[in-house]
């Protein structure tokens, strides 16, 4: 397996919001709202006789994002003809990444590395520009969960495609089917060390804000780090679901205030609030410390 000895730099994309290629409407709609990323979309929000006309409009597109000081990431198609077409229209300067839908194993990702970077180099870009976020939708790739997340230095996050793997596994997309399968997903993203991404069930509810509120607070509790937004009414509850509670940045400042003060007396465990506090403890008050920091200079950079 190709995994960067590196330590990976993760943005944070707490919340990625899909824009149709193809809609004059969402494309101005995106750009009104705060979403950490957009997601102009080729596949399923693309009808089969508007993908050429899509392709043609994503330079434009990514270019005014960019500008606009957003993070562009594009929804390419699975089947390889319909694939390289989309990379060619895609790989550019303004684009950070693509999300490939339907991978069913890490061989696939190291070929689509390899010509992401054919691409790259013809354009004039840095080998290693175009980001992979690898959407794992069906009963082979959920075997390989693990092999994808790790395959390829690009890859810099991981969801699980609820509708279609239940179409795969038979099942339902419900909290029983989708559950383990997202589970298996967090272990995978942070044991190859790249962004979790999603949530249990499906992302097509978006209509029922309160259930979608609890979706998201469930997954930041499970590990993930961010989802995909099919509407833009869902970028401010990941935005807030995915972010730090203030009350909880603040605690843990003040735990790590603390531990100094035990650790400077020769204490690496102590009582602190009614609660017996150690070195994981720490480790997650620093996490959610670091990840404040991230999103604060994420905020002052737009």
């Amino acid at each position: 397996m190709h995994v960067s000895t590196d330590a990976r730099e993760l943005p944070v994309w707490r919340s990625i919001l899909f824009v149709p290629a193809v809609s004059d409407r969402f494309v101005e709609s995106a750009l009104k709202g705060d979403a950490d990323a957009l997601q102009i979309d080729l596949e399923d929000s693309v009808g089969p006789a508007q993908k050429d006309e899509a392709r043609a409009r994503v330079a434009a597109i990514a270019d005014r994002f960019a500008a606009a000081g957003r993070e562009v990431t594009v929804r390419v198609n699975r089947p390889w003809r319909m694939l390289v077409r989309d990379l060619e229209a895609t790989v550019r300067a303004s684009v950070s990444a693509i999300a490939m839908p339907k991978v069913p194993d890490a061989s696939f990702v190291r070929e689509l590395a390899g010509v992401l970077a054919e691409l790259e180099r013809e354009r004039g870009l840095h080998v290693g520009h175009t980001r992979i976020i690898t959407m794992v939708e069906d009963a082979e790739g959920l075997a390989h969960l693990d092999a994808i997340a790790a395959a390829h230095s690009r890859v810099v996050g991981q969801i699980i495609g609820g509708e279609d793997l239940s179409v795969s596994l038979g099942s339902t997309v419900d909290d029983d089917a989708m559950y383990v399968p997202n589970v298996d997903n967090v272990r995978a993203a942070r044991r190859a060390g790249v962004l979790p991404i999603g949530f249990v069930g499906s992302v097509a509810d978006y209509r029922d804000v309160d259930a979608y509120r609890a979706r998201i607070v469930r997954a930041r509790r499970l590990g993930f780090l961010g989802a995909f937004c099919i509407h833009p009414s869902q970028v401010a509850i990941c935005n807030e679901g995915f972010s730090p509670d203030p009350a909880e940045v603040v605690a843990a400042r003040e735990m790590l205030e603390a531990f100094e003060r035990e650790v400077g007396a020769g204490r690496a465990a102590f009582a602190w609030k009614g609660r017996m506090v150690d070195l994981p403890i720490v480790d997650r008050a620093r996490a959610v410390l670091a990840r404040q920091h991230a999103i604060d200079a994420k905020r002052r950079k737009t």
